[in-house]
């Protein structure tokens, strides 16, 4: 089943949109001009895992001698947070960043012309 997210050109870099499908709430996310599309229900308590905020994953860069040279916002990988519990997700992924083993259930985006759907 397709649903109409937006039109892509109004939907731009860092934009997201929640969309209905039955009884399936998905979160539908812009980045990097790749769509990305996961199951809005967080795996910790079912919060809106999809509605918090965006924000680029924390990494420690180390020194040769695996001391700690600080922690530092990645150039490239963006994660987003459940608003209820700070659960943290892949935004490429949508595998839980604190415990691997938890991945968000994870629907194709396509878009045709200047209009934008999700599969579910």
């Amino acid at each position: 089943r397709q649903k109409f997210v937006a039109k892509a050109s109004e939907f731009t870099d860092g934009d997201r949109r929640i969309v209905f499908v039955g009884d399936n709430e998905i979160g539908v996310f812009k980045h990097e001009g790749k769509y990305y599309a996961y199951s809005n229900f967080c795996l910790h308590q079912g919060g809106p895992a999809c509605e918090g905020l965006t924000i680029a994953k924390v990494e420690e860069r180390l020194r040769p001698d695996k001391t700690s040279q600080g922690l530092y916002f990645s150039e490239k990988d963006m994660n987003f947070v459940c608003p209820w519990h700070g659960y943290e997700y892949d935004l490429k992924t949508g595998v839980c960043v604190g415990d691997p083993r938890l991945k968000l259930r994870r629907y194709d985006v396509v878009q045709r012309d200047d209009t934008v759907y999700v599969i579910a």
